[in-house]
């Protein structure tokens, strides 16, 4: 993999039942979110309300266990969730889900049709590799708060993605900030799907193998790389 990542062992003590898939892609072609992409939100949506049968998403045993993490680390998960529960919330809403750009809409779709946090990345802004770790509290944090740069700093414990210039995504996959996320720009990704048990491994590598073919149909040529599970 061009692009390294590594969880650290505080992380796996966490969080033994921990496992993700990571998709490396190059060649991409992204844009505004188009009728292909808003269709697939749509269509997740629904399957999502398969999935719960009336439930709420913070019940399904996957986001349940989500919660127990989050607060094993110091986090609210009501206040603070992750990122398939915020999003389910959104979809099965009068609102709807976003539409935001064709590759945030496909890894999107993803995440709420199949209940887990999936991420994405532009490895051209990542600098350095990518860590999973539990923060000091010192790491740089920068966001935008009414409309200005700002930054933060992570509680001290706090489970972060970061490189080698700070924090990339708060509270494991709670807010991903703006240096690294991706824009109508970005041609080279990394796509990141979390699972903690008792979602079994093999579901994570199916919604895995769903999306590198969705990023092969809206990227005719692209070269993508599905990764083993760690």
């Amino acid at each position: 993999m061009t692009l390294t990542l590594t969880v650290s062992d505080e992380v796996r003590a966490l969080a033994p039942g921990f496992t993700h898939v990571a998709i490396e892609a190059y060649g991409l072609v992204n844009g505004p979110s188009t009728e292909g992409t808003s269709a697939l939100l749509d269509d997740a949506a629904r399957r999502l309300a398969v999935r719960l049968d009336g439930r709420a998403p913070h019940e399904d045993p996957h986001m349940a266990a989500w919660r127990e993490t989050y607060t094993a680390f110091g986090s609210k998960p009501s206040r603070t969730r992750n990122s398939a529960e915020a999003l389910a919330k959104r979809a099965l809403s009068d609102a709807g889900l976003p539409r935001i750009n064709v590759l945030v809409d496909v890894y999107n779709a993803i995440s709420v049709a199949h209940l887990i946090p999936v991420g994405g990345e532009d490895i051209d802004r990542v600098q350095g590799g990518m860590r999973l770790v539990r923060a000091t509290g010192d790491e740089d944090f920068v966001t935008v708060a009414g409309g200005e740069e700002a930054v933060e700093h992570p509680d001290a414990g706090e489970v972060v993605w970061c490189d080698d210039a700070g924090v990339t995504c708060r509270r494991w996959n709670w807010r991903q900030g703006p240096r690294t996320r991706l824009t109508e720009e970005s041609v080279s990704a990394v796509f990141l799907l979390e699972g903690l048990a008792p979602m079994p491994v093999a579901d994570v590598v199916r919604a895995g193998a769903e999306l590198a073919e969705l990023l092969e149909k809206f990227s005719p040529g692209a070269r993508i790389t599905v990764h083993a599970p760690e």
